[in-house]
């Protein structure tokens, strides 16, 4: 599918995709880019039959009525309530769901509607089987007008904390949002590595801001609360975020990728053919011929990252090119790779270095099912302890005499088929050791 097309445009006549600023960029080029912070970013647009376009909007917004200076503090504004709580911030990918367009009586609802969205997330492959690595926090904003500018029409104006408005530069599905708010509210969150912003109406529609922020996340996903399709704008942008995915879809008539701008670093999209990409062992050739989950097999199908000519894509239509599709194979091992950026596949409620005796008992957390786990004292194995995540230490041998010290170490390793390249692969193994004494 093509993107021809954003949604419910009310424009005169066959809108132009320079008119929207959505002309075609170097594929490698990030979609918030230094020069735009602050006053103007570069959104990816979402359309209900799927497809996705990109625009230019204003950083600020002006319906915003957040925190002021001089103001007193409203009730229940920036409350944060844990969603998932898996474990520590530091072994955990912490999400931030953030509230806008919701009232003081309407928090619980933001809460449901944030639950809702983490369930809409966490069906889709990867997240599914890896939903022990998240932490989801909610963070409400309570605004003066319950919903959000531009539903049901576009004279319809709601003040609101975050700013939210659709018709965001005459496109009617476009929900942008005023971007140093949500920093500031994201910053109440004990740790934000994404950050996904909830309004609260049923109206489709959404944004994918990817702009880097002060507190070390990636980008920002705005979607409607109460539109069940739109957490498909969320799984989308993660791509870009956490599998630093570029996108596979291009614009009817966009030319040829410029050769000069050279092969482009994301894992999805090459100059190289399949014949090449097998042949000089680049980019995805070890899935070359598999059968994705998104449909058809791993190969090369020329267009993307917005150029019709010059770029290939691994597989026909994943959900790097329109909503409600898959991760393509080399998609998900990018997203598997992410999350474990932000995550460990062994932690364990006793510190690594926590002095142990013969009288202790250790407990170690594998928050992926199917991960493997062995012991060792000292680097030598202990088989019969393989496999346990409860071991109390009267019956693990300490040779030697008391008082002397050994080392007892748990190796965890998550054997995913779903990661093939070894570049990729070690983060998938931890290991934490502690000192034990007779």
């Amino acid at each position: 599918m093509r993107n021809r097309r954003f949604g419910s445009i009310l424009l005169t006549g066959a809108l132009a995709l320079a008119a929207l600023g959505t002309a075609p960029v170097a594929a490698s080029a990030a979609l918030g880019d230094a020069s735009a912070i602050g006053t103007r970013h570069h959104v990816e647009v979402f359309a209900e039959d799927g497809s996705i376009g990109r625009a230019t909007v204003p950083a600020a917004s002006p319906y915003l009525t957040g925190e002021r200076p001089g103001l007193a503090p409203v009730a229940g504004d920036g409350e944060v309530t844990p969603i998932l709580r898996s474990g520590d911030t530091a072994a955990k990918l912490d999400i931030v769901v953030i509230a806008d367009g919701y009232s003081a009586t309407e928090q619980d609802k933001f809460r449901a509607d944030a639950a809702a969205k983490w369930q809409e997330l966490s069906a889709v492959e990867p997240y599914a089987t890896y939903r022990g690595l998240f932490n989801v926090w909610a963070v409400s904003t309570v605004s003066a007008e319950s919903g959000i500018t531009g539903d049901p029409d576009r004279a319809t104006v709601r003040k609101t904390a975050l700013g939210s408005y659709f018709w965001c530069e005459d496109i009617e599905r476009l929900l942008c949002v005023d971007t140093a708010a949500v920093d500031k509210y994201a910053a109440k969150a004990p740790q934000a590595d994404l950050v996904l912003v909830v309004a609260n109406t049923a109206k489709y529609g959404g944004a994918g801001y990817n702009v880097a922020s002060p507190l070390g996340y990636d980008g920002i996903a705005t979607v409607a609360g109460g539109n069940k399709k739109s957490g498909q704008i969320a799984v989308h942008e993660t791509g870009h975020s956490l599998g630093k995915l570029a996108d596979e879809y291009f614009y009817d008539g966009s030319g040829s990728y410029p050769a000069e701008q050279g092969e482009p670093g994301e894992p999805n999209i090459s100059t190289l053919t399949a014949d090449r990409l097998r042949r000089e062992h680049a980019k995805w050739y070890r899935w070359l011929g598999r059968t994705s989950p998104d449909g058809g097999v791993v190969g090369s199908y020329e267009g993307g990252g917005y150029y019709t000519k010059g770029l290939y894509r691994p597989t026909e239509n994943s959900i790097m090119r329109s909503l409600g599709r898959e991760f393509n194979l080399p998609g998900r091992e990018a997203m598997i790779a992410g999350f474990y950026r932000h995550a460990v596949p062994l932690t364990s409620p006793t510190p690594a270095g926590t002095p142990l005796t013969r009288s202790s008992r250790l407990t170690v957390d594998l928050p992926v099912a199917g991960t493997t786990l062995s012991w060792s004292l000292d680097g030598r194995e202990l088989p019969q302890l393989r496999g346990r995540t409860d071991v109390n230490l009267a019956t693990v041998p300490l040779p030697g005499p008391p008082g002397r010290a050994h080392t007892l170490t748990a190796t965890a390793t998550d054997p995913t088929p779903a990661v093939i390249d070894p570049a990729l692969r070690a983060p998938l193994t931890a290991t934490l050791s502690w000192p034990v004494t007779r």
